[in-house]
């Protein structure tokens, strides 16, 4: 059974940054997109940037710039580059991988922006 799981999340101030890891395991195949959503407490999850097999990636309309998505040179291995955090980037941080036509979801990762 494939399992995806983040990493990386934590407690930080305002302006500073993080840096979250994903990776698939237990499979051959490589993933066709991956990509980061994100949940606050009271609301739903929402996209937070994605990036595709041919590198070309995109963003929420509120982390654009500050948030930056990579892949890693290992299979299935994506990465989350948070730079200039708000108190609104407070959420649990969730991994999507799409192998083999589904789409499979992390646990998720609790980033925590507070002075």
């Amino acid at each position: 059974q494939v399992h995806v799981v983040e990493s990386g999340g934590g407690s930080v101030q305002p302006g500073e940054s993080l840096r979250l890891s994903c990776a698939a395991s237990a499979t051959i195949y490589s993933s066709t997109a991956m990509a980061w959503y994100r949940q606050a407490p009271g609301k739903e999850r929402v996209f937070v940037a994605g990036i595709v097999s041919n590198g070309m990636s995109r963003y929420g309309d509120s982390v654009e710039g500050r948030f930056t998505i990579s892949r890693g040179n290992a299979k299935n291995t994506v990465y989350l580059e948070m730079n200039s955090l708000k108190p609104e980037d407070t959420a649990v941080y969730f991994c999507k991988m799409s192998i083999r036509g589904h789409d499979l979801w992390g646990q998720g990762t609790q980033v925590t922006v507070s002075s």
